[in-house]
């Protein structure tokens, strides 16, 4: 059986903290029969040591000449994986709280031909131990209904960055792919090009270093401009 290729996408931005962390996770995940899995760390213009460390530990690694935001880091991840004609490509945060021993359940409906896309959730079999503050966890409800009723997509953790594309997805992100508020409107670009989305549960960790950029009042300005981007996504022409 030929073993398929599975690319980590790994955007980083100032994870000095944790992205030695986060490769050691990585780099000792056991070896698959069905596919060979390799990762790149998209450098994301970063002004602490991030850069360097990759460049100390020879990681494979992309290092932007500014910050692009990540909707720019992983699209640069999605060119990567299409041009060099990965089967599949998976989004993996660089601030170590994705689990890779999750990576399966993402990974076999996509392997399996039962869907082009699947989102990681920490909400569907209530195991994750990372679920995010009350307010955010009241955000992701609030988008994973507006989904529903712009797009019949039902998603319970809309705004999860831990997600499995098909080369076919893969080579279409590269393409197109938002930039503001990418997580929830890559879904709604998907569903309108007709590929099949699926989730599957997964396990969080909290930050082991530093901090997240989204204070609350970062998160209730959130909202409301997804809601007004997911909005616009839909009456958009197919890309």
């Amino acid at each position: 059986m030929t073993q398929k290729r599975v690319l980590l996408i790994i955007p980083a931005y100032n994870e000095e903290q944790n992205i030695e962390a986060t490769i050691r996770q990585i780099t000792a995940y056991p070896k698959q029969e069905r596919y060979v899995l390799d990762y790149i760390v998209i450098d994301d213009g970063s002004t602490d040591r991030t850069g360097e460390i990759c460049r100390q530990n020879r990681y494979p690694c992309v290092h932007l000449v500014q910050n692009l935001g990540i909707g720019g880091a992983v699209q640069t991840g999605y060119l990567y994986a299409s041009s060099h004609q990965y089967d599949a490509a998976v989004q993996f945060d660089g601030d170590g709280q994705h689990d890779i021993r999750s990576l399966n359940a993402i990974l076999d409906p996509i392997l399996n031909g039962t869907a082009d896309f699947c989102v990681g959730s920490r909400f569907l079999d209530g195991t994750s131990q990372f679920r995010s503050t009350a307010l955010r966890q009241v955000g992701i409800r609030y988008l994973s209904i507006l989904l529903r009723v712009l797009t019949g997509l039902r998603i319970s953790d809309p705004t999860s960055g831990y997600r499995a594309a098909s080369g076919a997805v893969a080579s279409y992100f590269a393409r197109q792919y938002p930039v503001d508020y990418p997580e929830p409107e890559s879904l709604v670009l998907l569903q309108k090009k007709g590929f099949r989305v699926s989730e599957a549960p997964v396990n969080m960790f909290p930050r082991n270093g530093g901090r997240s950029s989204i204070g609350w009042k970062q998160s209730v300005y959130y909202m409301i401009k997804v809601s007004l981007a997911t909005a616009c996504a839909c009456m958009q022409k197919g890309g």
